[in-house]
């Protein structure tokens, strides 16, 4: 699938695969503050109440590597999106698409057998994982 933007082609595959990470990320980062550090928080930009089971520290680690999760899936999102804009990405696309598919869906196990598939996660992340795939064979 290509679509024609200012006069070139893009991977659509590519494209939509950008996309979803960056809404998984989203999604990832807004609904961790919402359902889990919200209440981990006391009127403090970084939480900090492990509620007795979790120290001081250990809360402000798992706030910062949960944001820091989303960040590197912005990361990869803006790679697919450049991704989908070259022409021809030559010989650098086998490694980048590889990578890219195999990291993928290393997470996407991970979360399905991590919370026995009831944390939706998996799903976006198996889909940018084929969307990947796809558009690295057709190009």
């Amino acid at each position: 699938m290509h679509i024609m933007r200012g006069g070139f082609q893009m991977n659509g595959y590519f494209l939509s695969a950008s996309i979803l990470v960056f809404v998984v990320g989203l999604i990832h980062s807004v609904l961790g503050e919402a359902l889990v550090f919200r209440q981990m928080r006391r009127g403090s930009f970084v939480p900090t109440d492990g509620g007795g089971v979790l120290k001081e520290s250990s809360v402000r680690i798992l706030w910062a590597s949960w944001h820091a999760l989303t960040v590197f899936g912005w990361g990869m999102a803006w790679l697919l999106l450049w991704l989908a804009r070259q022409p021809s990405p030559g010989a650098a696309l086998p490694v980048l698409g590889n990578t890219i598919v195999a990291t993928m869906l290393a997470a996407a196990v991970l979360v399905f057998v991590g919370t026995k598939a009831k944390h939706p996660g998996w799903a976006g992340l198996l889909g940018a994982a084929v969307l990947v795939w796809i558009g690295s064979t057709v190009t």
